[in-house]
């Protein structure tokens, strides 16, 4: 089978396909925790912290001024690092769960929990050397310009395209069909790489473009 024509853009999902979490969530939350003075189980945590986030409702704010999504996403949030403590059962252990949140919160939009994949930087310069231009569109939040920035990944990218502020996530084809806008070419002028079969893979082939599904380490 004949490989696509060159791309005029390539899009790349964020979490999980140019970066991922340094060791685990639950053992991030763990080691915050225990600045605030609360001991709790690495494992558990992480194995609460998914049990939240799958059930979350996807994290969109249809019709929000924009200047409003920062707020939201961080009460989005919450409520996950919420269940999360609570589900583990330490949750009424906390004196001051919303200062813990804040260094939470806070700790993600910095580069020290995450860790850049090896393969991504040469093929970001390769694709930029065929004269290729660079998206992201991605499911996570606003914080995501910061940690691009903290990663020095941020001068890769011509566009970002995130759920909260298109109010639709992946694999909702309205999500590719806004950064498509952004570059003013087709979908079957684009590709999309991503690590999630369902959001990445499949939403993109639905939408048009040439989907790519890449595997990353799975996190414990």
């Amino acid at each position: 089978m004949a490989n696509p024509p060159q791309p005029r853009v390539i899009f790349l999902d964020a979490v999980g396909t140019l970066f991922g979490v340094a060791g685990s969530v639950g053992e991030i939350y763990a080691t915050l925790a225990q600045h605030h003075g609360i001991t709790a189980d690495p494992k558990t945590l992480n194995q609460a912290f998914f049990r939240a986030f799958k059930a979350a409702p996807e994290m969109t704010f249809p019709g929000s001024d924009p200047a409003t999504v920062p707020k939201q996403e961080y009460g989005w949030w919450r409520v996950i690092a919420q269940q999360t403590f609570s589900s583990a059962g330490v949750l009424d252990r906390f004196v001051d769960f919303d200062s813990f949140f804040a260094d939470l919160y806070a700790h993600f939009a910095t580069p020290n929990p995450w860790v850049l994949y090896p393969d991504v930087r040469p093929a970001l310069e390769r694709w930029q050397r065929r004269g290729i231009a660079l998206g992201i569109i991605s499911n996570f939040d606003t914080r995501l310009y910061q940690v691009l920035e903290e990663l020095n990944l941020a001068s890769y990218f011509s566009s970002i395209t995130i759920s909260s502020e298109t109010g639709a996530a992946k694999p909702d084809p309205l999500i590719f069909a806004t950064a498509l806008q952004k570059h003013g070419c087709t979908a079957s002028q684009a590709w999309h790489v991503g690590d999630s079969k369902t959001d990445d893979l499949e939403g993109a082939k639905a939408a048009g473009l040439h989907g790519i599904l890449v595997r990353r380490p799975i996190e414990a």
